[in-house]
């Protein structure tokens, strides 16, 4: 049986979590902000039966790990989400919030702190876990219709470099051809498909339609920060088109 990380400096306990679904050994990670005025708002909200939600791990700014369910537990951060098919991501992951006010509340940049934290404990999780880079994910990659987080102040590429999450660098934008909202045709669906080949639940229909503006969104908050825009330019493309050759 695997020992949940040693990091932890003090445990909340929240009382949300359940029996893992299909699998005792999780496989993914997933990240979000907290999203909420404060910390300790946060705190007690997850720690809170009526709010039916949960995490395996807290990281406070000040660089603080709080354990609140036990690695071999289902806890109930990821929601109505889907990556590779898998529809029941909180059977196959284990979920750590990161105190940020998020969109809502001010968005800001991560502390260097916080971030080391979070460097740590993702290195602790991935390595006695075997999670594969590509399965070290945002909320926003698997829920892009109702999340956004960690979003594209986060330092995904900084995370990589430290061994954590799959990274390549981002194609610089350019003019050129690009797909927006509302166009049809076969090179929606090659897009598509493209998206979908690294994860991404997004059916191939042939429409720029709302979900599929959604996951270009995700994809430039993880993989191109500099413009998120839901247009997929030439530098989003390219970008995804390294990830899938990284991968292999």
């Amino acid at each position: 049986m695997h020992p949940d990380s040693s990091l932890v400096r003090r445990c909340v306990a929240s009382p949300n979590h359940g029996k893992r679904i299909g699998t005792a050994s999780p496989s993914m990670l997933i990240l979000h902000y907290t999203g909420m005025p404060d910390g300790q708002g946060a705190l007690e909200r997850l720690s809170d039966e009526a709010s039916q939600v949960s995490c395996h791990y807290f990281i406070g700014e000040d660089g603080e790990i709080i354990k609140m369910v036990p690695e071999a537990r289902r806890a109930w951060h990821a929601g109505l989400s889907n990556w590779e098919g898998i529809s029941d991501i909180n059977s196959r992951s284990i979920g750590i919030e990161i105190v940020n006010p998020g969109h809502e509340w001010g968005y800001r940049d991560f502390p260097v702190v916080q971030m080391a934290a979070v460097g740590a404990l993702c290195r602790d999780i991935v390595s006695r876990r075997a999670i594969l880079p590509q399965h070290v994910l945002g909320h926003s990659d698997i829920a892009p219709l109702r999340k956004t987080d960690p979003g594209e102040r986060f330092d995904w590429a900084g995370l990589a470099a430290e061994g954590v999450g799959l990274h390549v660098p981002p194609v610089p934008i350019r003019g050129g051809r690009f797909f927006s909202p509302g166009e049809t045709g076969q090179p929606i669906e090659a897009l598509q498909a493209m998206f979908a080949l690294y994860g991404y639940g997004l059916p191939i229909t042939g429409v720029y339609d709302e979900l599929t503006e959604a996951v270009v969104t995700a994809f430039q908050r993880h993989f191109r920060q500099e413009r998120v825009d839901g247009i997929c330019d030439a530098s989003t493309i390219e970008t995804l088109r390294d990830l899938i050759a990284r991968r292999g």
